[in-house]
Formats: C-alpha cells, sequence, structure tokens
C-alpha cells in the first residue's frame, strides 16, 4: 500500500500534490494509486510507433498535466520532456524516453502494490 512517506522517497511533492486535493490524503493516495494504470501511456506509445505526432502530443501533454497535478515529479520531469519534443513537433526516435518513462511508471506502481 502507497503512502505519503513512499511517495516523499520515490520524489514526490506530497505536500503540493496534497494542496491540489485540498488536503484529503484519501483522495490524493487513491489518485496517484491510479496513474500506473493510465492508458494514457499506452496511447503516447503507441502514437509514438505510428509517428502520429500530433496523438502523441495530445497523450503526453494530457499526462503531463495529471502528474503535474499529483506532484509526481519523477514522472513529470520525464513526461515534459516528450511533451517539448512534440510541441515542437520534433521527429525523432523516442523509444529510449518513453522506456525512461515507463520505467518511472512501473517504479512508482511497485510503491502501490
Amino acid at each position: 500500500m502507497i503512502t505519503l512517506e513512499a511517495l516523499k522517497q520515490y520524489g514526490a511533492d506530497t505536500e503540493k500534490g496534497l494542496a491540489m486535493c485540498m488536503g484529503n490524503e484519501a483522495l490524493y493516495l487513491r489518485l496517484v494509486g491510479s496513474v500506473p494504470a493510465e492508458t494514457r501511456f499506452a496511447d503516447l506509445a503507441g502514437a509514438l510507433e505510428k509517428k502520429d505526432l500530433d496523438a502523441a502530443f495530445d497523450a503526453a501533454h494530457a499526462l503531463k498535466g495529471v502528474l503535474g497535478n499529483l506532484s509526481l515529479t519523477p514522472l513529470y520531469e520525464k513526461v515534459s520532456t516528450i511533451t517539448e519534443h512534440l510541441r515542437s513537433r520534433t521527429d525523432m526516435d523516442y523509444s529510449e524516453l518513453i522506456k525512461q518513462l515507463e520505467d518511472e511508471r512501473d517504479r512508482l506502481a511497485k510503491l502501490c502494490e
């Protein structure tokens, strides 16, 4: 089960995240716990495989908002990098960036078990 302490060790800014949930710890932890199953991770990877930069940007930007609101800094930083490349419509190999994002998501998922 995820805890605020585990999230702090993970690198999340739990004070900021809690503030976005009006101090409701149970809500915050429930929302954080739902992040690893967020379908936009797969949407982003799939769109990049198809070289659909517009769809990839939409997925990355949505993820950035969710991760930013929950102050999940390690994931937020990774998706922010991807989002900025996509905002510029940079056609590049995103595979390493996606791997880093997915690895970070998996690290969070282990905390949520």
